[in-house]
């Protein structure tokens, strides 16, 4: 009897190593979008050592649902500080993939998302708001980009801060589902 209830432990474990096995690791991703919202001035974390923008928590957000790992600006936050040309607002392409190989990511995603009002709502107190977010998805081994990919939102608000900070919202739902098609079709499952 304890030679069965061993052998149904070892064969039992064995095949759940063997599912996490099957399954691999998603790949780290590094976002790094800076955001303009309705009459803001330009964001980005790493030029601030803030947190994620909304557009970047968005897509962090549904990332994350879909398995894959995001990095940090706190796990960041060192090769910032030694390094002064990662504080550009406008990080090039090469700097984001050498931030990406220096913080071990698999994956950069490199962009641009801003906000901007429209008309009144017919018959409302209401405003349109816009948003459209352009960003590359680049692998950090190669520097090779995967995918240019673009995205838009928009929302209708009393409140124009808020309306394009729903806005930049929708949209990086729109391209975070991209993101994730770009990865699968990459190979990244």
């Amino acid at each position: 009897m304890k030679k069965i209830i061993f052998i149904s432990c070892i064969l039992f474990l064995s095949s759940i190593f063997a599912v996490s096995y099957a399954q691999g690791t998603k790949p780290k991703i590094i976002l790094l979008i800076a955001e303009q919202n309705i009459e803001s001035p330009q964001y980005a974390w790493w030029a601030t050592e803030i947190d994620l923008s909304a557009t970047e928590t968005s897509i962090a957000q549904k990332l994350i649902e879909n398995g894959y790992e995001i990095i940090e600006p706190s796990g960041v936050t060192k090769i910032i500080k030694q390094d002064k040309a990662f504080r550009n607002l406008d990080l090039s392409e090469g700097e984001s993939i050498k931030l990406g190989s220096l913080s071990e990511a698999d994956y950069v995603v490199l962009g641009k998302a801003i906000a901007s009002s429209g008309s009144k709502v017919p018959q409302s107190s209401m405003l349109s708001c816009f948003a459209n977010i352009t960003a590359k998805l680049i692998r950090v081994k190669d520097g090779k980009v995967i995918a240019y990919l673009d995205a838009s939102g928009n929302s209708a608000h009393m409140d124009v801060i808020t309306g394009g900070k729903e806005a930049l919202t929708n949209a990086a739902f729109d391209l975070a589902i991209k993101i994730t098609e770009a990865l699968n079709k990459e190979g990244g499952k």
